[in-house]
């Protein structure tokens, strides 16, 4: 069952209620009847207390495994998907697919692909602001190192992410070998699972072999490098 308002699921409530109850049944009989108090009673209550304090350690497990849903913060920015023209269709179609799933299945609400620092794609919400690279991106290339900023409240340097919506409260940081990077952001604070994480690299490893092929764009610049790359309009 899902929780509400942050409260904890209801189901595990009532296991802790029912636990809470059964202990307090269990000590009022104890302490009502103790002139009649056996060895087998007082095993019993003891037995009896054990599977009460049990149930409320259920309970209170339970609300830890399945956490309270956080709060969806609404993105102002409209919605869309852009990617690079120069592209082959082999790369347009994986960036594609990938961001689509993210999308679909994570609580991404937009996503960036950056490499040779120049945006390649942006889907989802969009910002208003380009893009420019920040400390936070450069520590994540240089420890090659995946970043979740899982409350954009806590960070002082967060602003150097102005190029995404206002009040996205968590973005997760993958770098993309040495010359790139994926940047998810989510919908709410703390929103990323590992699962969600694995994921992010494990595409960003993908990806970063896919752009590295010779046949990756259309018409490479001087030099191979896609900062002469021209980004497209929005693709419907």
């Amino acid at each position: 069952m899902e929780s509400q308002n942050g409260s904890p699921p209801t189901a595990a409530k009532l296991v802790i209620c029912c636990g809470g109850l059964g202990l307090a049944l269990n000590f009022a009989n104890s302490f009502t009847f103790t002139e009649l108090v056996t060895p087998a009673l007082g095993r019993s209550s003891v037995l009896a207390g054990v599977m009460a304090v049990g149930l409320m350690l259920v309970g209170v497990i339970w609300t830890r495994a399945n956490p309270t849903a956080r709060d969806r913060v609404e993105l102002a920015g409209k919605e869309g998907f852009e990617l690079t023209k120069l592209l082959s269709t082999t790369c347009q179609g994986e960036i594609a697919w990938g961001s689509a799933m993210f999308l679909l299945a994570t609580p991404a609400a937009c996503l960036m692909l950056v490499w040779d620092g120049e945006v390649l794609m942006r889907r989802g919400i969009l910002g208003e602001k380009a893009f420019l690279e920040g400390n936070i991106l450069k520590r994540a290339r240089e420890k090659q190192q995946q970043i979740s900023l899982v409350n954009l409240e806590l960070y002082p340097g967060a602003a150097e992410f102005n190029y995404f919506p206002e009040l996205l409260p968590a973005i997760l940081v993958t770098p993309i070998g040495e010359r790139g990077w994926l940047l998810i952001g989510g919908w709410s604070v703390r929103c990323f699972s590992r699962s969600d994480e694995r994921w992010a690299q494990g595409w960003a490893d993908k990806l970063k072999i896919a752009l590295q092929q010779p046949d990756a764009f259309l018409q490479p610049g001087p030099g191979g490098n896609a900062a002469e790359y021209e980004p497209s309009g929005p693709v419907q």
